[in-house]
């Protein structure tokens, strides 16, 4: 159990940019001076929890990862915002474009490997389990591996267990809901599990997008899908996920970005493609130039 201290001393400005540091270092986050007041809340919680009273104490817990800190902090201070079915026309453009493009060049019962990264607290990796069950024919015929990746840990808990309030389902039609979903009476209110199936059907694992290590471990895709995460990142950082992002994809494959992200801003290692549903980012084929 943590322990809570005494309110600790205030966070000085040469604290904060400490801080920062750390956090940049650790995450490929950087934090604004706009945002000082999110941060000292949040700093003075984990401070608090582990009964550090200065800001000092504190960062020498996080240098030496007393207790597992450093995950606590990152947990404490990722946004994990989002629900079913969120910027569905990637979801269109997936079926419609993105899959017959992956699987052309693959024999039937091949491996499609798609990855959420981040995927929160897993509403869009199962969103893709679900529309691809819904939406595409060819489904059955391939090996279809869906995965879904965060920095939170905390999230991860939550993905696999699969349960959510009414607002996750807020744009799933009652169809969708009745067959994939169970409602469920909690203390909290009434909650939706998503099937034994569906949760079977994605694998969750920690991962930093900046980390390349931590990248290269999980494999290559066909498609990534890693939206509005790359809007908290300076540009240094932009181009360093960006280059991970390229060293996971297999040749031709493709990556989805949040739609105020644009990968042309960031890196010239990807060919931008227009479909009539989205635009997308390519990486080249072997021999194909940019």
């Amino acid at each position: 159990m943590e322990r809570v201290a005494d309110t600790p001393s205030p966070v000085t400005e040469a604290d904060y940019a400490r801080f920062c540091e750390f956090f940049y270092r650790r995450t490929g986050i950087l934090f604004t001076p706009s945002k000082r007041y999110f941060v000292d809340r949040r700093l003075a919680e984990r401070m608090r929890a582990t009964a550090s009273r200065s800001f000092a104490v504190y960062l020498a817990k996080l240098r030496a990862d007393a207790g597992g800190e450093v995950e606590n902090l990152i947990n404490a201070f990722t946004i994990n915002e989002t629900y079913f079915y969120r910027e569905d026309h990637q979801l269109r453009c997936l079926t419609a474009s993105l899959l017959p493009e992956v699987v052309a060049g693959k024999p039937s019962n091949a491996t499609v490997r798609i990855w959420s990264m981040p995927c929160s607290t897993g509403e869009e990796p199962y969103s893709v389990a679900i529309w691809l069950l819904e939406n595409w024919a060819e489904v059955d015929r391939y090996d279809v591996e869906i995965v879904g990746s965060d920095i939170d840990t905390r999230a991860l808990v939550a993905a696999e267990e699969g349960a959510y309030g009414e607002r996750a389902l807020m744009r799933l039609a009652p169809d969708l809901v009745a067959r994939y979903f169970t409602r469920e009476e909690t203390r909290l209110g009434p909650s939706w599990r998503i099937s034994a199936d569906l949760r079977a059907s994605v694998r969750f694992t920690p991962c930093n997008l900046t980390d390349a290590a931590n990248m290269a471990a999980q494999g290559w895709f066909d498609v990534v899908f890693c939206r509005n995460v790359l809007i908290y990142f300076d540009d240094a950082s932009r181009r360093l996920a960006a280059d991970n992002i390229y060293d996971a994809l297999l040749p031709g494959g493709f990556v989805c970005l949040g739609h105020t992200e644009s990968m042309s801003r960031i890196s010239p290692l990807f060919r931008v493609c227009r479909y009539d549903d989205a635009i997308v980012y390519r990486r080249p084929r072997e021999g194909e130039h940019v």
